[in-house]
């Protein structure tokens, strides 16, 4: 069954399967617990409340027995950090510039889920990053790779530019041996945060600047400001430095190739969007979940860090914003833009 499984979800459009079991590991409760206890969550509180069915499988649901968990690749063709340098335009994490891979991945999921209980008269259920489950240590369990010093997943093949899925299943399937830690003493992804917010290969999600654009709501520290760039939407230099990306070839997805208005986009017009707006250009992206507000706080912060006097009426014009946070940050990038 195991075999018949690989074939049809490679065939779906998945690059590797890997089996876990539902069990879980006493590891994985005392990690999170620590996390949490550290206050390292930030305001992610979802992550508080329902952590005793995130630490296992079985936790969320009893009857699971097995675990099948699924990458797909969503590696670049492109330099992931091109546009730092370019301090007019917007970053945005190679991920999220082209649609939504929740729904992309979900789709594929499912389809695999309905084969299952077809074929095994199995029960099921399917998860793609939206519920209580640490996908990564079940998919180090599963075979597909290692917790790199990032906290990301790293797989020989893949590299480290893949989406994870997982389906619960009824049927006890054997689970495939764990990949060792082939991290080294190899630091690059430390060494290349912008924030220091990785240590030890533990991250402090308070200070990681894909926490702070994405989830973090509200006004963001002066000093981490400062340290954000031209970054709007995540961060991808620790992903970027990987070395075992050179093992990785770019995705064939059709639907994660980058739209166009999002490979370069101009500080300035990101500025001008009012809600209306916004919703309809980011419309089937992962960027429509944060909302108008928080995007352009993270749009006003770029402008404020880039230097650029020619910025300042687009500046100026966010004084009287609707949002009152995006009032203070246009106010803090005035002031670095002018020196006054």
């Amino acid at each position: 069954m195991k075999d018949l499984i690989r074939r049809q979800a490679l065939a779906l459009g998945f690059d590797e399967v890997g089996f876990a079991p539902a069990a879980g590991a006493p590891q994985w409760r005392d990690d999170l617990n620590q996390w949490l206890t550290e206050g390292r969550n930030g305001q992610m509180g979802w992550m508080e409340e329902r952590r005793e069915q995130r630490t296992s499988p079985q936790g969320l649901w009893p009857d699971c027995k097995s675990v099948v968990v699924l990458a797909m690749s969503y590696a670049p063709a492109f330099d992931p950090l091109a546009l730092q340098d370019r301090l007019e335009r917007g970053a945005i994490s190679v991920y999220a510039r082209g649609r939504d891979y929740h729904d992309i991945v979900k789709s594929k999921l499912k389809a695999l889920a309905r084969w299952m209980v077809k074929e095994g008269g199995c029960d099921v259920k399917v998860f793609v990053d939206t519920a209580p489950v640490m996908e990564k240590p079940v998919a180090a369990a599963s075979g597909l790779g290692w917790q790199g010093k990032h906290t990301n997943l790293l797989s020989r093949k893949l590299g480290n530019w893949f989406f994870l899925g997982e389906i619960y299943t009824t049927l006890d399937l054997l689970p495939d041996p764990p990949e060792s830690d082939h991290c080294g003493t190899c630091r690059s992804c430390e060494t290349a945060c912008p924030t220091g917010a990785l240590q030890d290969g533990r991250m402090d999600a308070t200070r990681c600047l894909s926490y702070l654009t994405i989830e973090h709501k509200g006004d963001i520290a002066p000093d981490l400001r400062a340290q954000m760039g031209n970054r709007i939407y995540g961060c991808d230099d620790c992903l970027a430095v990987c070395p075992w990306n050179k093992f990785s070839t770019p995705h064939n997805q059709p639907a994660f190739a980058p739209r166009i208005e999002l490979q370069a986009p101009r500080l300035a017009d990101l500025a001008e969007l009012d809600d209306a707006a916004f919703r309809a250009m980011f419309a089937g992206s992962p960027i429509k979940r944060i909302g108008r507000d928080r995007f352009v706080r993270n749009v006003v912060i770029a402008m404020g860090n880039s230097g650029l006097e020619f910025l300042i009426p687009a500046v100026r014009q966010r004084l009287n914003d609707s949002d009152e946070t995006v009032r203070i940050m246009a106010q803090w990038a005035l002031e670095r833009l002018t020196g006054q």
